[in-house]
């Protein structure tokens, strides 16, 4: 297809370790309104209770990304054809201040939504999510099909702190942004604080699929679950990298074993073409943990997958 959409460089003229890294070597914007969907890094890990380090995320992602290319060799989707996509830059942090980070965050987005733009963001921890869903979902709560090992719907942590990775769920679904009966959670396991850890996830109505479930499923049978709950209202992507076992996304802030493979991961997000996206994000990608920048490679590998079903749902709404 031929059109003025911005292209990523080709790495057959510019090879990948040359040039101003961008994610997927495409041309950097100011102005929201000049894409359609929205490639932004949010560079902020002040919710993390543990290891810290999904700060520098963004920028490793950037640099694996180059490892992108134009098509999809499954879907044949070519996302750079059917739209305008851009990286709109980083997202504005205050790494002392936690409120003021997600004010900042929050403006950041509301800007991209008021410009009719699809974000597909890169953390940073899990946390960026809440501010991302004030932004987009102010006005009617979104569903969202959520990926990660752990449900991220607990209270209070150390004392009386509302806000770090593990509650941006519950905040969200406390302040009428998301809707917890058109939320899938996939991929939950590991060791838990006490028996009713996930009491809340369950009585207000969002379905788990802890990894046992999701194994007895399939991906078939667990994609036709998701379709169930989420059906054709507005939905958004949440793809924390440790859903994953950690000999395939070492680089995280809390692994837990026994995780999906990636190729499990890519036809779980493949599965979800068709369905009325309004944003994507993949987060917890840890750098100061990666082993080769191997959990970096899927991050970026993740959201080109998450890319090609963002563009495809636009198109056909267009």
């Amino acid at each position: 297809m031929s059109n003025n959409n911005p292209q990523p460089v080709d790495a057959a003229l510019v090879p990948r370790f040359a040039g101003i890294p961008t994610f997927m070597r495409l041309p950097v914007f100011e102005d929201p309104a000049q894409v359609r969907i929205g490639l932004v890094g949010v560079p902020w890990d002040g919710g993390t209770t543990n290891r810290a380090g999904a700060r520098h995320g963004p920028r490793e992602v950037r640099n694996m990304s180059s490892l992108m290319r134009k098509v999809h060799h499954v879907s044949r989707i070519a996302p750079y054809d059917l739209t305008r996509v851009g990286d709109l830059g980083d997202a504005p942090v205050n790494p002392i201040d936690l409120l003021d980070s997600l004010k900042q965050i929050e403006g950041f987005f509301s800007k991209l939504h008021q410009a009719g733009v699809i974000p597909l963001s890169v953390g940073g921890d899990h946390l960026v999510t809440l501010p991302i869903f004030r932004a987009l979902a102010r006005h009617r709560p979104i569903g969202m099909v959520h990926f990660d090992a752990h449900s991220d719907t607990n209270d209070r942590y150390f004392g009386d702190n509302p806000y770090t990775h593990g509650t941006p769920f519950r905040r969200a679904i406390e302040e009428g942004l998301l809707d917890p009966r058109r939320t899938v959670q996939i991929g939950i396991r590991g060791s838990i604080y006490s028996a009713d850890d996930e009491a809340f996830a369950e009585e207000c109505g969002i379905r788990v699929i802890h990894m046992e479930e999701f194994c007895d499923l399939g991906v078939e049978g667990t994609l036709a679950e998701v379709r169930r709950v989420v059906g054709q209202d507005p939905t958004y992507i949440s793809f924390d990298v440790d859903v994953l076992d950690p000999a395939f996304a070492p680089g995280t802030g809390t692994p837990e074993i026994g995780g999906m493979t990636t190729l499990q991961a890519q036809q779980m997000v493949r599965g979800l073409r068709g369905l009325n996206l309004v944003g994507a994000d993949v987060v917890e990608v840890s750098p100061p943990f990666d082993l080769g920048g191997a959990t970096a490679l899927v991050g970026a590998t993740m959201m080109f997958e998450l890319l090609c079903i963002l563009a495809d749902a636009l198109a056909e709404r267009s």
